[in-house]
This record gives C-alpha cells, sequence and structure tokens, in this order.
C-alpha cells in the first residue's frame, strides 16, 4: 500500500482490482475520499489507496522511462535522461542510487520504487517524468 500523500498526478503504480492488477498512470486525485484515478490501456479506474502498489525500480523500468543505459568501467551504471542521471553502484542493484540533475545532487535519496523517482525528478527538474523520450 502507498500513503496517498506520496502519490502525485502523472506517477506511474499498479492497481489491483478483483485479483486483477493494471499497470497506470495517475490522472486524478480525490483527496476527500483519499481515491486515485489510474487511467490504464483498458480505461481510467477508480482506486482506494489499499489497492495501489509501487512498481519497483529496475533496469526495465529505468529504460520504459526512456533512460540511457551506461555500463561504467568499474562497474556502476549510470541511466541518463537529458541533463538527469542516476547512478547504481552495480547492475540490478538499486539498493543505493545517487541521483542529479545540474548542480543538484542528491545522495541515496528514498527512491525504491518508480513514483519516487518520477518525485524527485519532478522537484529536481519541474518537468513530470514520463516514458516519452526527451528529443
Amino acid at each position: 500500500m502507498i500513503k496517498f500523500h506520496e502519490i502525485k498526478t502523472g506517477d506511474y503504480l499498479l492497481g489491483e482490482y478483483e485479483g486483477k492488477k493494471w499497470e497506470g498512470e495517475v490522472v486524478n486525485l480525490n483527496s476527500d475520499e483519499k481515491q486515485i484515478c489510474l487511467a490504464t490501456d483498458v480505461q481510467e479506474f477508480w482506486f482506494e489507496t489499499e489497492d495501489l502498489y509501487p512498481l519497483p525500480i529496475s533496469n526495465d523500468a529505468m529504460l520504459k522511462l526512456n533512460f540511457v543505459r551506461e555500463d561504467m568501467p568499474d562497474g556502476s551504471v549510470k541511466y541518463k535522461k537529458g541533463s538527469f542521471r542516476v547512478l547504481i553502484p552495480k547492475p540490478d542493484d538499486f539498493s543505493h542510487a545517487d541521483i542529479w540533475y545540474r548542480d543538484d545532487k542528491r545522495i541515496n535519496p528514498l527512491i525504491h520504487y518508480v513514483h519516487q523517482l518520477q518525485n524527485h525528478y519532478f522537484q529536481m527538474t519541474k518537468v513530470h517524468l514520463t516514458a516519452e523520450p526527451i528529443s
């Protein structure tokens, strides 16, 4: 379960209803009822917070967000999207990640899930992190 205050419009989450799970983007928030509307590949659905799950950060998730992967000589991995960078100590080890954008560098912020990365990205760049490539 995710806390309502952590969820922002544009975040990617997993919603569950009657045993079926859908990945989607948060398109609306109802703060009075603490409900979240996810746009899935089927349609938009409203979920309670107890029916929402975070998407873990992984190499696949980073590539899906259109980050470019660069394997470094020391064994670490750098993911790049525009001027934004994520550095992990070794392949597929997202337990520690340093992120930076221009002069703003954050050493091992709490990032275990896609929505957490999206929220840091927005704080640092003032732009929502989506799967769209940067041209």
